[in-house]
């Protein structure tokens, strides 16, 4: 297996610090605020970080997809929109990793449709140095300042690894041994 990028105990620090800004940020607002994973990448940090939230909050979920094994496609598709109300009230649209930008540009302009008092954008690793578009992350767990594929905690290779409870950069042979699983599981 690749490198340990995070550990198990990291990444409870890091939703504990992040929480923190989050609560110190929001802390004022007067509509309870709503958090949106973003599917599926997110949700183990979402649902940890949540936990450390010092105020009420509701939640939702929003799909879209990019990437097709390894790769973007550079193509963003909704797969799945908001069910929540969010009029008025502050959304924290919730990541695993921030690249290029495209798909974070594209869900702040979708999350505009829904007229909220302001979007924030929360991410577990931010990788600025790839960026194609302009996106600003309010709140970071990790920069990373080099490429690397990351899988474990939420992040995948073509859904498997999103189990992991720490996040690990593949290496050439993680991602052969999880391609001869799919093949042998598509047999």
């Amino acid at each position: 297996m690749g490198n340990i990028i995070l550990s198990e105990e990291e990444i409870k620090k890091i939703c504990q610090r992040v929480a923190g800004e989050i609560t110190e940020a929001l802390k004022n607002d007067e509509k309870i605020p709503v958090f949106v994973g973003v599917l599926k990448g997110s949700l183990n940090f979402m649902m940890d970080l949540m936990k450390y939230i010092k105020f009420p909050i509701y939640n939702d979920y929003i799909q879209i997809s990019s990437y097709q094994g390894t790769t973007s496609s550079g193509k963003i598709r909704l797969v799945k929109d908001l069910s929540f109300d969010c009029e008025g009230r502050s959304i924290i649209i919730i990541e695993d990793v921030i690249d290029t930008g495209l798909s974070m540009h594209y869900l702040i302009e979708h999350m505009k449709v829904h007229n909220p008092k302001r979007i924030y954008v929360c991410a577990l690793f931010d990788k600025s140095y790839a960026r194609a578009i302009d996106v600003k992350t309010d709140f970071i767990g990790v920069k990373l300042d080099h490429n690397v594929f990351l899988m474990g905690y939420g992040l995948d290779y073509n859904e498997l690894e999103r189990n992991v409870p720490y996040v690990y950069g593949a290496d050439k042979e993680d991602v052969e041994r999880l391609q001869n699983a799919l093949d042998k599981d598509n047999m």
